[in-house]
């Protein structure tokens, strides 16, 4: 099988699918993809800015299997060129080769191996940070009950991840010579810099907060700029954070206290950039339940049932919209947007077989 894996893989590498630019459009890699499915129903939509889907299905099927093809920018840092793939004794080598193009490639030869009922839905906007191909698939009567995303997850299920959500702050203070006695408060990026001394204190107060094996709340200031000079005190101020809550927290009650640990008056803008919900969502009760059905649908195709993680995936989304998501794929998130990134060859194997053995109901 792993033959099959590669000369698909090498295929998919080819094709220059970084995002940014995202400029993918709708022929190349999806004529390729529609080429190899034989017997499926192909569905091909541009929704715009580089975000492509393919749903291609065969059958009646209720479980729908869903990988995104689009790709990190590559980086001067690479041995060799990043779309033609390279495979050594036991990796294959190539921009998107672990994340997450191999599992494509695993489902394309798993394809062809059976005859069953199958769904795939391959996308090209998990990268942007601007997630259209997803939800634009959920909001449709799709009817399908189960989600299996794919992601770098060493072959193994992954039942629960953090949400993610990102801000932009602008802050806003009062021009003025340095010297003045003002200067303490009415400086733009004093007022950050005392916000953010709050918030790494409320995110300490969290530490304490678990879920499914996951510990505290993730949080990150990104970037701080304002200013003019050292003499001149900072008229405005812009600060970008992130944080990446439990799948048991609220991101809209974090919101509302990272928004008021300044004065009145110093934040001129609070804005979410991006939001993606955990895996699963809910409150405590609600999420340990959804996650326990995930458990339930990994044990029944009989896949290894792995930690939670920390990194986000549109598995959230699946669930967030009420089917039953895991996240399960080959490679290690270690090699994911990094140089000469790779995938271990006996993951490839491991994922097409498995794979396959689901596709032919030999559970």
């Amino acid at each position: 099988m792993l033959p099959d894996i590669l000369r698909h893989l090498e295929a998919l590498v080819s094709f220059d699918t970084r995002n940014p630019p995202r400029r993918i459009g709708t022929g190349g890699m999806f004529d390729y993809l529609c080429a190899q499915l034989p017997g499926f129903r192909v569905e091909v939509t541009d929704h715009g800015d580089g975000a492509v889907s393919m749903l291609a299905v065969r059958g009646t099927p209720r479980r729908v299997f869903n990988v995104h093809l689009d790709t990190v920018p590559s980086s001067p840092a690479w041995s060799a060129d990043p779309h033609v793939l390279r495979v050594t004794g036991d990796r294959a080598i190539g921009l998107g080769a672990c994340d997450i193009k191999g599992a494509a490639a695993g489902l394309l030869a798993a394809a062809a191996r059976t005859s069953g009922d199958a769904a795939f839905l391959f996308s090209t906007d998990e990268e942007a940070n601007d997630a259209r191909c997803v939800p634009s698939f959920l909001a449709r009567a799709h009817g399908f009950t189960e989600a299996i995303v794919a992601e770098p997850t060493r072959c193994e299920a992954v039942l629960a991840h953090r949400g993610i959500s990102s801000v932009l702050m602008h802050f806003r203070g009062s021009a003025g010579h340095a010297s003045g006695a003002n200067a303490m408060e009415a400086s733009a990026l004093h007022q950050a810099m005392r916000w953010g001394d709050r918030a790494l204190d409320l995110v300490e107060a969290e530490s304490h907060q678990r879920f499914g094996g996951l510990t505290g709340l993730r949080f990150n200031i990104g970037k701080v700029e304002g200013g003019i000079k050292a003499n001149m005190i900072a008229p405005s101020a812009e600060l970008r954070f992130g944080f990446r809550p439990l799948p048991s927290m609220s991101i809209d009650a974090l919101h509302a206290r990272f928004g008021t640990l300044v004065e009145a008056g110093a934040v001129e803008r609070y804005e979410e950039t991006f939001r993606g919900p955990p895996l699963p969502s809910g409150d405590i009760a609600s999420a340990e339940e959804r996650r326990l059905q995930a458990r339930d649908l990994a044990e029944a195709l009989d896949l290894p049932i792995g930690n939670a993680v920390d990194f986000w995936t549109e598995a959230s989304l699946f669930s967030a919209a009420g089917l039953t998501a895991i996240v399960y794929g080959p490679g290690d998130i270690a090699q994911a947007h990094t140089a000469d990134e790779w995938v271990a060859l006996e993951q490839l194997q491991r994922y097409g077989e498995s794979v396959t053995r689901i596709l032919s109901g030999l559970l």
